[in-house]
């Protein structure tokens, strides 16, 4: 299954901890990385703290979603995530946009991700992965959003 994964952090040095989650990916069992975006930086959205440093990207897994959401909240741990209290500022935080074509709405998982057209920092390096999943009217609306493109 072809999933999309959206990657940010806020505290510590989040270029390098993105940057290191990403390459946690073909470590996973069942999960293999084919396409990522460039990192971003944006300006907390629903969020405190500095600004983030996002990217997002595309997998193949055999892992059911509930399995691959489980595998992310492992390197969010790995990584010093804590939850001290909603949208606090995050050392990495790992969200399942999409998983294929399904939608799953359960306790602990939504899919496609409920907020990911409201926001350019999942937009912009999504539709820069696949650009067949982001209709250009998402990213009109979501121009007023300050995101800036990084060298690496």
């Amino acid at each position: 299954m072809l999933a999309y994964v959206a990657l940010g952090a806020n505290l510590g040095d989040a270029r390098q901890t993105v940057l290191w989650a990403i390459s946690q990916f073909d470590g996973l069992a069942d999960v293999e990385l084919v396409a990522r975006s460039h990192l971003y930086r944006t300006e907390p959205v629903d969020a405190s703290g500095p600004d983030f440093i996002n990217a997002v990207v595309a997998v193949m897994t055999r892992l059911s979603a509930h399995a691959l959401l489980h595998q992310l909240q492992h390197l969010e741990q790995l990584a010093g995530r804590q939850r001290p209290y909603r949208h606090a500022p995050r050392t990495l935080d790992l969200d399942l946009l999409l998983y294929g074509n399904a939608s799953i709405s359960s306790a602990d998982l939504m899919v496609p991700h409920p907020r990911m057209y409201q926001r350019a920092f999942v937009l912009v390096p999504l539709a820069e992965i696949a650009p067949q999943r982001v209709a250009t009217g998402h990213l009109r609306g979501v121009q007023s959003q300050r995101i800036e493109c990084l060298a690496v």
